[in-house]
């Protein structure tokens, strides 16, 4: 079941669709990760199962890394708000 494309490419839509109800893009590298693996089953053949979750989880940290990088806050550190909209 494993070495079949569309079972990863069917995990990754779901998650997919997880990230739409999770704030924070928690599943996002996952998803990205199971879409990657979907792609090696598919041109890769003989691919074993430990094989295909080093690619899931490599893919999936590189996404995650790629993410936080483009979404992350600027500066590095949290937001702080020092005036208040009713201010005004």
């Amino acid at each position: 079941m494993w070495d079949v494309w569309w079972v990863w490419m069917a995990g990754a839509v779901v998650l997919f669709i997880l990230e739409l109800f999770a704030p924070g893009y928690i599943f996002l590298g996952f998803a990205a990760g199971a879409a990657v693996a979907a792609l090696v089953v598919g041109f890769v053949a003989g691919i074993s199962l430990p094989q295909l979750l080093v690619v899931f989880a490599v893919a999936s940290l590189m996404a995650w890394l790629v993410m936080r990088k483009v979404f992350g806050l600027r500066g590095g550190g949290p937001k702080i708000f020092d005036r208040d909209i009713n201010d005004d």
